[in-house]
């Protein structure tokens, strides 16, 4: 065992030489040094600690986005725990079977949810408590910030090691049954200290923090790179264009974000040239940026989009040079100390450079398995440390890797993994419904839209009848932006649904100028 807790001293926690240093600035006029960082951590880690929470234990979490929620997961980590961050748009029947297989130790949710997710946790043997904010503005307190010690002097981290579990993600899975991936404490050290190094943060960057901190995105790679970086953050509860135009003028000099931010932005007048001066980088992730985002985004800002490759399992594999040309439609170089190789599908033979074929990664950064479940560890994480991304693409002879598809009919929304089969089993159960396929599309704000092709028993149904079905069964990411109707899907000689002539037919549902 490691006489430190490896991830913990990776981001710096505890470090007496920059206690004085801004971490964040909250929009509400509250300002976070990582001195208090280090204090608050520690409170939410001992009262872990008084709820019985123990060294590997999981601590789930499905909280809006606050900075308590960011100590309280920094505290599951310095109390040796392991993370598991629950997306806040997923239903109560969602988090009934994530905790249902991740038997955590802790659920925590926002007061709101109480009612609804008290009986769940019950039922899988945890303990439930709530977290809210500390603002006077009337927003609930919840019951978690009332067990916080005074303070929490002398307190020792629970020492964890770099294989330790430190973070169950999940992610969707070729049954459309969620897997647990699990990272260790030095998967996310050594992708944060590489991003780190590789994208140029230093303590004298301010970066504009604006993504949700239940994905990756935000909470390891935004986050953990501030800290590694000790640098500070204007921390947003939630992405508004005009707030970050402000942020920009007020000495931000970095924005990590989704597609979705770059073409919001782009929509607004104020954004120039002059507006930018004084940002050092741009970076994009989580779903394909569109070259026409890249094109205009550098035409209006002078700014080349960074663009970089990661997954749920991995971290961050690639990423476009920081000094270099930052290629449109592709995703960079692998990172140091990261391998990118591809490979033919059918028999995993390496491929030479300008093939598509499956792109698999090893490194560091990648992740030691899913979570109890060994037979799909072993179908998708070779025995030489290679993961098997599903991802198909190509390198071309400068080194640039480039995603051209993906082996499955995985969706990927706004950064959100949407497996077909789960949202087309809950379309099939709809009053009026014979059969569906859901599919991804082009979409200039998500990267893909999720999008249905229904088949109708009952003439009368509607798209908009469609849509209201699914409000209370799936997380709002999940469902449909469109929903189409034809007499029957088509499909092969062997009965298979041919979904790539259903993208051919709508490809321009959401891209065409029209649309």
């Amino acid at each position: 065992m490691s006489e430190t807790n490896h991830l913990s001293a990776a981001l710096g926690l505890g470090r007496a030489d920059r206690a004085e240093r801004p971490f964040a600035s909250l929009a509400d006029g509250r300002r976070y040094s990582y001195g208090d960082v280090d204090a608050v951590s520690a409170r939410f880690a001992e009262a872990l600690r008084g709820l019985g929470v123990k060294p590997g234990d999981r601590v789930a979490v499905q909280v809006e986005k606050s900075i308590e929620a960011v100590m309280l997961i920094l505290g599951t980590i310095r109390a040796g725990a392991a993370i598991l961050p629950l997306n806040t748009g997923y239903t109560t029947a969602e988090i009934e079977y994530f905790v249902g297989n991740a038997e955590p130790a802790l659920l925590v949710c926002d007061p709101a949810r109480d009612a609804a997710l008290r009986p769940v946790a019950e039922a899988a043997g945890a303990r439930l408590e709530t977290l809210g904010v500390w603002r006077d503005d009337g927003a609930a307190h919840g019951s978690l910030l009332a067990l916080l010690p005074e303070t929490a002097a002398g307190f020792a981290e629970t020492p964890r090691g770099p294989d330790d579990l430190a973070a169950i993600l999940y992610t969707s899975g070729t049954t459309g049954r969620s897997k647990g991936a699990m990272m260790s404490h030095e998967n996310l050290a050594s992708n944060a200290l590489t991003l780190k190094d590789y994208w140029r943060f230093t303590a004298d960057d301010v970066l504009i923090h604006a993504l949700p901190i239940f994905h990756t995105h935000g909470l390891f790679v935004a986050t953990n790179v501030v800290l590694a970086a000790g640098a500070s953050m204007l921390f947003r509860e939630r992405f508004e264009p005009q707030s970050v135009l402000d942020d920009m003028a007020a000495g931000a000099t970095a924005l990590m974000g989704v597609p979705t931010f770059y073409t919001r932005l782009l929509e607004e007048p104020g954004l120039t040239r002059q507006a930018a001066a004084g940002m050092r980088v741009f970076i994009s992730g989580s779903a394909p940026l569109l070259a026409e985002t890249h094109d205009r985004w550098h035409a209006r800002t002078g700014h080349a989009i960074l663009e970089r490759y990661g997954m749920t399992e991995t971290g961050m594999n690639t990423s476009n040079p920081y000094d270099g040309e930052r290629r449109a439609g592709t995703v960079g170089f692998p990172l140091p100390g990261v391998e990118v190789i591809v490979t033919d599908p059918a028999s995993g033979a390496r491929l030479p450079d300008g093939q598509i074929g499956m792109l698999e990664v090893r490194g560091p950064n990648v992740f030691s398995g899913y979570w109890r479940m060994p037979e799909k560890t072993a179908e998708e994480l070779r025995a030489n440390g290679f993961f098997i991304t599903g991802d198909l693409g190509t390198i071309d002879a400068r080194g640039y890797v480039s995603i051209v598809g993906r082996s499955k009919d995985l969706v990927i929304s706004g950064g959100y993994n949407v497996y077909p089969k789960e949202v087309e089993g809950v379309i099939d159960a709809l009053p009026g419904v014979a059969e569906s396929a859901v599919i991804g599309l082009p979409h200039p704000d998500f990267g893909e839209g999720v999008t249905a092709v229904v088949v109708r028993a009952d003439p009368a149904l509607t798209e908009q009848a469609v849509v209201a079905g699914l409000a209370e069964a799936l997380a709002r990411f999940k469902q449909p932006k469109r929903v189409f109707f034809v007499d029957a899907l088509p499909r092969n000689t062997m009965g298979k649904v041919q979904k790539a002539a259903l993208r051919e037919r709508y490809a321009d549902t959401y891209t065409s100028r029209a649309g």
